[in-house]
């Protein structure tokens, strides 16, 4: 409806050319960054406007500053209008039919609904999978997500699952503000992905040339001085929307443009914020009365709204007051007035649309998507709302109130904000809690601890509505995914005397749920726990949760011995209580307890699980026992148990709806699949789930420790560091004990493979230490063989024969196959350094032959190796068939660094051991050891470094680089890329 034409783009070429060739290239992740008013929007649409008609669908989404409880919003909202692009419902995945709750408007076109469950981050991980391959569907697409700055973290969380996997066709281009926030826009847990363009386009105010091109193109006029254009730019900071309001509130004539001082007479003085209002304000004062007020409308309700609700918030032109009259904002500058939704009659209706629509044509509003009016940019919104005098925003406010209480659906969230800005303070508690209630109903628990929170931030909120409120807050959190600034509040609300004790308990209880969960923050949340539990001694129920909570030694850094009182004291305190349910939340602690310990009565406790019960919530802690169960059988090496106990804990997931424990029985399957030797296709899959599961690192612990051993196999150092260090090794006191001692054990083998005995021996006393204080020795299979090592290379025999001793102690009468294997290895270990050559071949053969029937793969041909390089000590002839084997086995894995430190071995006495050729394709096709040269090229290691990692002279890697780029084509090692 706008008569104003927009305002060109100038100065932004190279960021347009870089915009359009990311979006043409897919899939391609595209952040446009800059200040507000800096052109972002501007950008993307010039861009969009450059794509040939027709060629991919353009999805437009927009995140406000207050949302409803509608989970992942913006992205819902951008796919509403893509029925045109669906292919037929029976060839979408089927997947897809989840969305139709969701897109009302697309239900006719999607697949039936499956059926729903219970678990609400179960029902999220199934809408995430479900909107990727709808945007698959309707490929090539470009998501545009508008101010990113104002995402919720549920949106954020869908952003990052879809750029972490992204279909081929898609481009996701989002525009934020950074405004001094240091970290990056999607979060620190988003990754780029290497085969996913990542391009960052930052905009910096216009320079003065700039400034004078987008003035001359709003006047109209090539003759500005250079004064003016100097003054102008001084005066905006080059930000492209402050020139053009500017500019767009100077007289048509201009008088005394030539004059740098004539500027100086059309603003104010002071700077920029109130150079903008000032701008408005003169923009406004040639409005009508009417115009006017659906302008100051606007402003009080801050999002884009309907004709109908502008007009209602406007008021009556007419009245005393009211837009049109004289008021304190300054002659000729409408007020909002005071007159309620009941004054507006049909003649003061019909006078709203027409001062909406002066305003639309003025330009000083805009229309948006789905016959929505407000302003183009939240500086001009807020530059209007600031200049309304109190009583009048108060009114208005009553007046947005009472509008929006009158919709079938009534918007709980800005219901309060109008309540809190009305000074209503029952209606802002009695809004806010509800619409907190209702986003939690909805599965947007982000939104609803963001409310809860923003409520108790408020110094003005009454101490009588703070404490139900606390408590809401912590339950919310304590079931929830958001927790960095739940624990800020929590903590301070806990410091403070106005809860009860019981409540005091409970809130206490649920941040260390937090703290330990969520935060991944043992070291924190325990003691929480604890202290919860002694105010909550006449609340039995929630006493024993918090007993059974801190029963699982895989948290802390307290003994077995006292993780069996507490275990002992959540169950004399079920006994107490007639609570199935509870029942079997303690029963299943403690079958994990006993299962995760190695003792010899596991299944006979697991057997008494109560599978069968008819209650859902009975069944349900059932089904997290069984996945509890499957996480401990594979630490200690009964993967065939761990088979049947994942089979069980789905089957009853699936039946009770509780997805979400098996969706965390996926993260410990990883790890089963690398200890069992399936790697093929491993590392994409962990990295995937890694991507999916970033709201809490109790999920992902057991994939950065499998991605870390992988890289350590293949000899990417620093990689496998890194993912050692967020298994836990960067504050090992507060992770998962037995992943951690993994991780510690993949450190060690990095250190001695590197020749850094020292910093291999330090790290393994910390490790065992940690290992002896917890007293769970059959945690040890991945660390104890390759500390002995550590302290043999560095002589320290006793040292190394103590802890054999210790170990093999520590796991007698275990029902722990890992663990007896692992003792053979440790003990192969010692003797090979005493050395005791035929004793030492002897235990690794053992050792080999225990992993093998495990399976174990990588540990069995670790064990080969140690045979075979005992016997070649030994002067044996079968030791050039041992290295053979062990090479041969690490090849069939993607172990190229062992195998490629078996082939020299090989090499050095002699032994002729060509490398396996392979699938190839032709002559241009590389082969294996060019593609493991290719592979640590594109990592960016230098030509000595791939011949330490392959065994190789730098000469011979030389060779192969130049290769590698004839046959790729290409001329720079920067353009070489992994191979598939």
């Amino acid at each position: 409806m706008s008569i104003v034409p927009p305002p060109p783009l100038v100065g932004r070429a190279t960021e347009l050319r870089t915009l359009i060739d990311a979006v043409t290239r897919p899939p391609a992740v595209v952040l446009v960054e800059g200040e507000a008013g800096i052109g972002k929007t501007r950008l993307v649409r010039a861009a969009l406007d450059r794509l040939p008609s027709g060629d991919r669908a353009v999805l437009l989404g927009y995140c406000h500053q207050i949302r409803e409880p509608f989970p992942y919003g913006p992205v819902f909202e951008a796919l509403r209008d893509i029925r045109g692009r669906l292919p037929a419902a029976h060839r979408l995945n089927p997947v897809t039919g989840a969305l139709r709750a969701h897109l009302p408007e697309l239900a006719g076109a999607l697949p039936p609904s499956p059926q729903p469950l219970d678990d609400p981050r179960a029902e999220r991980h199934r809408v995430f999978r479900a909107i990727r391959a709808l945007l698959a569907a309707v490929g090539p697409a470009v998501l545009v997500v508008e101010d990113l700055h104002w995402a919720d973290d549920g949106t954020l969380d869908l952003l990052r699952f879809l750029t972490g996997q992204p279909p081929q066709g898609l481009a996701v281009v989002a525009t934020c503000r950074r405004d001094g926030v240091a970290g990056p826009p999607l979060g620190r847990a988003y990754r780029h992905q290497p085969d996913t363009a990542n391009v960052v386009v930052r905009l910096a105010p216009l320079d003065a040339s700039g400034v004078a091109s987008l003035a001359g193109a709003l006047l109209e006029r090539s003759d500005l001085s250079p004064g003016f254009v100097t003054r102008l730019h001084e005066r905006t900071a080059g930000i492209p929307f402050v020139v053009e309001e500017l500019v767009r509130s100077l007289p048509a004539s201009l008088p005394g443009a030539d004059d740098p001082d004539a500027l100086d007479r059309a603003v104010d003085r002071a700077g920029a914020p109130l150079l903008l209002r000032e701008a408005m304000a003169e923009r406004m004062a040639g409005l009508s009365p009417a115009a006017a007020g659906a302008v100051r409308a606007a402003a009080v309700l801050r999002l884009p709204a309907g004709e109908e609700l502008i007009t209602a918030v406007g008021g009556d032109p007419a009245a005393p007051g009211s837009a049109g009259q004289g008021t304190a904002a300054g002659p000729g500058v409408a007020g909002l007035g005071s007159v309620g939704l009941g004054s507006v009659g049909l003649g003061s209706v019909g006078l709203g649309s027409v001062g909406l629509a002066e305003a639309l044509r003025a330009g000083v509003l805009h229309e948006h998507p789905g016959g929505r009016y407000g302003f183009r940019h939240a500086l001009a919104q807020q530059a209007v709302y600031d200049v309304i005098p109190g009583p009048e925003r108060r009114s208005a406010h009553v007046r947005a109130m009472a509008a929006l209480a009158a919709t079938d659906a009534p918007p709980l969230v800005q219901l309060a904000f109008h309540a809190r800005q009305a000074g209503d303070t029952d209606a802002w508690v009695r809004h806010g809690t509800a619409a907190a209630q209702q986003a939690a109903a909805l599965g947007d628990t982000a939104l609803a601890v963001e409310v809860v929170e923003g409520m108790l931030d408020d110094p003005d909120l009454p101490v009588r509505d703070r404490g139900p409120l606390v408590l809401m807050l912590s339950r919310f959190a304590a079931t929830g995914l958001s927790h960095q600034r739940v624990v800020r509040l929590l903590r301070q609300v806990l410091r403070g005397d106005f809860l009860s004790r019981d409540v005091r308990g409970e809130v206490r209880l649920n941040l260390g749920v937090v703290l330990s969960n969520q935060a991944g923050d043992a070291a924190a949340g325990r003691p929480e726990i604890m202290a919860a539990l002694a105010e909550l001694d006449d609340r039995p129920t929630l006493a024993a949760r918090g007993w059974a909570s801190m029963a699982m030694p895989e948290w802390g850094a307290e003994s077995l011995a006292e993780h069996a009182e507490w275990m002992a004291r959540a169950e004399a305190l079920v006994a107490t209580a007639d609570n199935p349910e509870l029942s079997a939340a303690v029963l299943a602690n403690r079958a994990s307890f006993e299962m995760t310990t190695g003792s010899p009565g596991a299944f006979d406790v697991a057997a008494r699980l109560p599978a069968g019960d008819p209650r859902t919530g009975v069944r349900r802690e059932v089904a997290r026992a069984y996945c509890n169960l499957h996480d401990s059988a594979t630490t200690v090496g009964l993967y065939a148990a761990a088979e049947r106990f994942a089979r069980e804990g789905r089957r009853l997931a699936l039946e009770t709806g509780a997805q979400y424990p098996a969706f965390l029985l996926d993260a410990s399957a990883i790890r089963r699949e690398w200890l069992t030797g399936r790697w093929d296709g491993l590392r994409d899959r962990a990295a995937s789930l890694g991507e999916s599961a970033t709201e809490t690192p109790l999920i992902a612990v057991d994939l950065w420790l499998v991605l870390g051993l992988l890289a350590l196999a293949t000899g990417e150092w620093e990689e496998a560091v890194r993912q050692f260090h967020r298994a836990g090794l960067d504050a090992p006191e507060a992770r998962n004990v037995p992943v951690v001692t993994a991780a510690a054990g993949g450190l060690v083998d990095l250190h001695l493979a590197r020749g850094a005995g020292d910093e291999a021996v330090a790290e393994a006393e910390r490790a065992v230490a940690r290992l002896r204080r917890k007293g769970v020795w059959v945690w040890g299979a991945g660390l104890v063989p390759s500390a002995v090592a550590a302290f043999a290379r560095a002589g320290r025999m006793e040292t190394a024969a103590e802890l054999v001793d210790e170990y093999a102690a520590g796991i007698a009468g275990r029902v722990a196959p890992a663990a007896h294997a692992a003792l053979d290895a440790a003990r192969g270990a010692l003797a090979a350094a005493e050395p005791r050559h035929a004793d030492a071949a002897a235990f690794f053969a053992r050792a080999r032959e225990a992993y093998a029937a495990l399976p174990q793969p990588y540990a069995a041909a670790r064990s080969a190796e140690g045979e075979a390089r005992s016997r070649l000590a030994l002067g044996d002839g079968a030791a050039a068939a041992g290295y053979r084997e062990a090479a041969e086995s690490y090849a069939r894995l993607g172990a190229t660094h062992d195998a490629a430190r078996c082939r020299r071995v090989l090499r050095d006495i002699g032994v002729d051991v060509p490398l396996p050729r392979g699938g190839r394709r032709g002559a241009g096709a590389l082969s294996q050891r060019e593609r493991e040269v290719a592979r640590l090229v594109a990592l960016g290691r230098t030509n000595r470094e791939i011949a330490d990692v392959l065994f190789l002279s730098t000469r011979t890697v030389e060779t192969h680089v130049a290769t590698v780029l004839r046959k790729l084509g290409v001329r720079s090692r920067t353009q070489i890329a992994p191979p598939a």
